[in-house]
């Protein structure tokens, strides 16, 4: 198709995200760095990395010599007649990386395959240990997990819930250990010794011999935008888990790969080692689909030894989707950006924090190295969200993109739980660009302030 046959505005497309009526997206043309084009020339500082996956940034040299190089040898070859170098060797790194507990990857398309994998080799390893009878997943609420069924399941989002509960079987849900909404009884402290108590409750009362696993966001992505909870809380779980013979999964899907400023973020919280870690965004930095899942050579001597992992898609393990993550990685490592994302996260929360003070509607910053969440509210006093009809967040989203700031958000629950955006950009920011961000961004929230003062006028 050429530049000029795409439908003109308005026009009729065949692309199912385009809701009706509503408005057409810009086309892409190229990208270089952290910065993006459209097709009418207008750069865009890419302050999201996409959905939080482009680490490394876009045009990568090595990884685009990297994949021609692959493709020349193959391009895909199934795992079920071979074995191949790219595969081997993208999961030798990955374990070498998460260090010891996580000597094994395998290696799915993205995030919900991740998802799912995790829940299906947590279920085997139950049966194969001889506790068949275990097959609940908690996970908290807000959460979210991916887009598949199985996902879908374990995600805490009441309206996703509703829609898809007739054709999946939802599982158990806990508390969230917010930091900035609270209940008034509580301060975070308690409030997240309580969450951590509400999880060995709701096992009790699930029957531990039930429970398969507990999986959570270590930080949070865009169900909890940037949610630490206290380190209590960490500890706190890893110990029930231990005590019930649950297993404990990370989600690290948004929060790996180095954007923490460790590989895994789960290395901030050394006693509450995972069992299991699903990994995907980062890990490939977008070039390609890919994700994984990892967890001990022994669980998986378990699984080899009673027959193998019964699970497995057309492109698992698949050498160009490998090797490109493995450039990644490598490029990665070789520029020091998790230290990066240290450096620049520091430097961006400072500035995010200064907006607390300057806009009335920002009431909280959080999040841990270059993965930050910005909340809007309604009522900085009350730390009211926006109601469950009010688009006012993704307004804010539209007006950094009339600026050239592009900016991530989704309304979990419509909104129930608070409304933020997340600050993420690639992990190869620089200082000078980090500064550019901030005055994009506070550009953006000027016109969203006047905005919002404008219509409060008008309906008076």
């Amino acid at each position: 198709m050429s530049e000029d046959s795409f439908p003109p505005v308005g026009g009729p497309i065949q692309l199912f995200y385009t809701p009706v009526g509503g408005p057409r997206m810009p086309v892409i043309s190229h990208a270089k760095g952290i910065y993006m084009w459209d097709k009418s020339g207008k750069r865009y500082l890419d302050g999201s990395s996409g959905p939080v996956c482009s680490n490394i940034g876009h045009g990568n040299q090595r990884v685009l010599e990297t994949a021609r190089r692959q493709m020349e040898h193959v391009s895909f070859a199934s795992r079920n007649f071979f074995e191949n170098d790219a595969n081997a060797e993208l999961a030798e790194l990955l374990a070498r990386l998460a260090g010891p507990g996580f000597e094994r990857a395998f290696i799915v398309s993205g995030g919900s395959e991740a998802t799912e994998a995790a829940i299906k080799m947590a279920r085997q390893l139950a049966v194969v240990n001889g506790q068949p009878e275990r097959w609940k997943v908690l996970s908290r609420n807000p959460s979210y997990h991916g887009a598949s069924l199985g996902a879908v399941a374990v995600t805490g989002d009441p309206i996703s819930e509703k829609l898809y509960a007739p054709v999946t079987r939802i599982m158990p849900k806990v508390t969230t250990p917010f930091t900035y909404r609270v209940p008034d009884r509580f301060t975070v402290e308690s409030y997240a010794d309580h969450c951590a108590s509400t999880l060995e409750k709701t096992i009790t009362d699930e029957g531990p011999e039930s429970v398969l696993a507990f999986l959570m966001e270590p930080v949070g992505g865009l169900a909890t935008g940037g949610l630490v909870a206290k380190d209590s809380y960490y500890h706190a779980v890893r110990d029930i888990c231990t005590r019930h013979g649950v297993l404990l999964v990370f989600d690290e899907v948004m929060s790996g790969a180095g954007r923490t400023g460790t590989f895994l973020s789960a290395e901030h919280w050394p006693t509450a080692k995972p069992d299991l870690v699903t990994l995907a965004k980062g890990v490939s930095s977008g070039y390609t689909p890919l994700g994984a899942v990892l967890t001990s050579s022994a669980n998986v001597d378990k699984l080899r030894n009673s027959g193998g992992f019964v699970h497995g898609h057309t492109y698992s393990a698949n050498p160009l989707s490998c090797a490109i993550a493995h450039a990644a990685l490598s490029e990665t490592l070789d520029c020091d950006l998790m230290e990066n994302a240290s450096t620049m996260g520091s430097k961006l929360k400072r500035g995010l924090v200064q907006l607390i003070e300057r806009f009335e509607f920002v009431g909280d910053v959080r999040g841990k190295g270059l993965l930050m969440g910005l909340e809007i509210v309604a009522n900085k006093e009350t730390k009211a969200p926006f109601g469950p009809n009010d688009p006012a967040i993704y307004r804010l989203v539209e007006l950094g993109k009339q600026n050239g700031l592009l900016l991530y958000a989704r309304r979990t629950a419509q909104g129930r739980f608070g409304d933020w955006v997340m600050i993420t950009p690639p992990l190869i920011i620089t200082e000078t660009e980090t500064e550019e961000l901030l005055e994009l961004l506070q550009r953006t929230l000027v016109m969203f302030q006047e905005e919002t003062v404008a219509q409060m006028r008008a309906s008076t």
